[in-house]
């Protein structure tokens, strides 16, 4: 029972090789003079049997899906134990040591996490669109190679993973007395990340992080024709002004060794404190970007609307600098004429902004497509021709362009928390913005596509009208 031979079809999927050839019959061209008519010697037959035992045997793989709850078991578990050695961390400090430290670990440390987010978000986008057959990559010009919504989720994956885990270190190390190792725990996750970027080796999804490098590099010098790509990046970029923002003045804290908690945070006035003037200078940035973009465009294309969108982005600046100038004018100037004058440009730049977005950016005349899916699914069912996703859409859309003045506002940015909870918002109104700015641009593609089809294709009343006239036509099958 347990002794016997063990006996196989020859057509067994268990003894074919990749080339789908059965093992037997590859066994028995090798042995060439033992095998005639299709029979083998009874030797060689038993040696057959005995050889190919062992390669019934299969090893029993988990199935994905338990691999999939097993990571999602661990990515829980690392997760509670970061909240719980963070937590501890900070209740050993102080009262009055405590808000400043946390401030501290905050401006490090939430660029990354909400570039992280954005991430994340970003797969999603791409994973609509992957099945709603909105060709991204013939938008954005992509090559094969290019990243699928799962290679970005897994990106966004360690992104998750690398950050929270070394703000836990930082914490930990400096609420136990180890300063020195705690201040070198942001300087290396930043010196870490633009490693990883501009790494020149053919690793780390290298064709992806060069893609990206251009396209940034075209952002700050438009000194070419502007394509899709370009000026879709530098938008998400305006959404991220503050992301550059608290960059700047963490490297700041770092090139000064200000890394800790010092009491130099509470010098506002200081080259890396809360009233520098390099704030509203890097806030600015991308919207100048974005201006110099449509400037270019006109230059090409000539078309009157890309002024009124540079126009658009210039409205950002006396929001941004205005909002500045109450640290560097007297009360009464403030509140007598530059905070008017600032509520005035807000009120401007958010209108103007909405406007933009329903209008010229997502041109919604229609239902859109975006969530019908190929196959049935939940999202699909809950999403597509739901007149709620409209009024969602715009509603949020409306009342986020208002609270994201908040953000490039400094005079308005003292709670640290709240602004990190507007700047999240922020990402994920730029988030919806793209589910419905790449397809219009997708149905743009196959408007102008199905002109042109028609151009080179004329119609039967156009041949017989041609004809009438006395014009040869030569209509190629």
């Amino acid at each position: 029972m347990f002794g016997g031979p063990v006996a196989a079809p020859i057509n067994s999927p268990h003894l074919r090789k990749s080339g789908g050839r059965a093992v037997v019959s590859d066994l028995a061209d090798e042995l060439g003079n033992g095998v005639e008519d299709g029979h083998l010697h009874p030797i060689e037959v038993n040696g057959l049997k005995s050889a190919s035992t062992p390669m019934v045997t299969v090893a029993i793989a988990p199935s994905p899906m338990l691999l999939w709850r097993f990571k999602v078991l661990l990515f829980l578990l690392w997760g509670f134990i970061c909240s719980k050695i963070g937590w501890h961390s900070v209740m050993r400090m102080s009262v009055d040591l405590r808000d400043l430290f946390l401030y501290e670990a905050f401006l490090y440390y939430n660029p990354l996490l909400l570039v992280t987010t954005m991430v994340w978000l970003w797969g999603i986008n791409l994973w609509v669109f992957s099945q709603s057959n909105v060709n991204y990559a013939k938008i954005f010009d992509l090559d094969q190679n290019h990243l699928t919504h799962r290679e970005i989720w897994k990106c966004a994956t360690w992104m998750t993973i690398i950050v929270p885990t070394s703000m836990t270190a930082y914490l930990y190390l400096y609420s136990h007395g180890e300063v020195s190792l705690a201040a070198s725990q942001p300087v290396l996750l930043y010196f870490a990340v633009v490693m990883i970027l501009i790494f020149p080796f053919d690793i780390f999804y290298f064709q992806s992080r060069y893609y990206l490098l251009r396209t940034l590099w075209r952002i700050v010098l438009p000194l070419q024709a502007i394509s899709f790509s370009d000026f879709f990046l530098a938008d998400i970029l305006t959404s991220m002004a503050k992301v550059f923002s608290d960059l700047e003045r963490s490297v700041c804290r770092m090139v000064h060794r200000q890394v800790v908690a010092t009491i130099a945070w509470f010098e506002a006035d200081s080259v890396c404190g809360s009233h520098s003037i390099a704030i509203p200078l890097v806030l600015v940035l991308p919207y100048l970007f974005r201006f110099f973009q449509c400037l270019r465009q006109y230059k090409d294309t000539g078309e009157r609307s890309t002024l009124l969108n540079a126009l658009k982005y210039s409205t950002a600046v006396p929001v941004i600098f205005l909002s500045a100038l109450k640290y560097h004018v007297l009360p009464d100037s403030w509140i007598n004429f530059y905070r008017p004058l600032w509520l005035l440009s807000s009120v401007l730049n958010s209108l103007y902004s909405f406007y933009w977005d329903v209008t010229r950016d997502w041109d919604l005349s229609g239902f859109t497509r975006i969530f019908k899916f190929n196959k049935s699914h939940l999202c699909s069912h809950l999403s597509h021709g739901r007149i709620w996703v409209y009024i969602w859409v715009i509603g949020s859309n409306l009342i986020l362009r208002c609270t994201w003045t908040y953000k490039l506002s400094a005079h308005l940015r003292h709670n640290y928390l709240t602004v990190f909870t507007i700047a999240a918002l922020e990402i994920f109104r730029r988030f919806q913005w793209i589910f419905f700015r790449v397809e219009n641009e997708w149905n743009k593609m196959n408007s102008r596509s199905n002109i042109q089809l028609s151009m080179n294709n004329p119609t039967n009343e156009e041949v017989k009208l041609l004809a009438s006239d006395g014009h040869n036509v030569l209509i190629k099958e």
